[in-house]
């Protein structure tokens, strides 16, 4: 049975969609193409018509993870707290890609680091246009530094069996980047 073009495009996006989850729940090298597919409802052998190879799909799942939303209005105050959040430090696999694959992405492939650094640019323009700063450096500057502190502290979060610590990263992280500035007091 021949699939349409839109098939053929939205069983791309599952699978693309499938692949970002299994990644950030338990990293590029514990999921198999086959898992993969299976999350996606689709038979392993439909892969080859989308990609070349698991790095290829790699890449193209981070190009997809890391697309930027578009907001219509961004609100750097209302995504930090969402971001330094028990429920996103919590929520591995439909949690932020960054702090899930980047240290797993500096050991892959070209095009696979090349769409982390498209994604890593594209949030600190985001950020830039919102951050505190009298001149464009300053501005940049704070943007840096507080998407580095933020995927940082969740990162530390993650990885601490402490409870008690985890919350504590992530409440340190807010009331710093309030405290310079970075989003309003609550």
């Amino acid at each position: 049975m021949k699939v349409s073009r839109e098939q053929m495009a939205g069983n791309r996006r599952k699978i693309l969609y499938e692949a970002a989850r299994l990644f950030k729940a338990r990293g590029f090298d514990a999921v198999t193409v086959a898992d993969v597919m299976k999350a996606a409802g689709l038979t392993h052998g439909g892969f080859y018509g989308h990609f070349k190879s698991k790095e290829d799909l790699i890449a193209q799942t981070l190009v997809h993870a890391l697309a930027p939303a578009a907001p219509a209005s961004f609100d750097l105050g209302r995504y930090v707290g969402a971001y330094l959040s028990r429920k996103h430090r919590d929520d591995l696999a439909g949690g932020c890609p960054t702090a899930g694959l980047g240290s797993e992405s500096i050991r892959q492939s070209p095009e696979a680091r090349a769409a982390m650094t498209d994604g890593l640019r594209r949030r600190i323009d985001l950020f830039t246009e919102s951050a505190p700063g009298k001149t464009a450096t300053e501005k940049r500057q704070a943007a840096i530094g507080s998407w580095a502190a933020m995927v940082g502290a969740v990162i530390l979060s993650r990885l601490s069996d402490d409870p008690k610590l985890s919350d504590e990263v992530l409440s340190q992280t807010r009331a710093w980047l309030r405290s310079n500035g970075v989003t309003p007091a609550l």
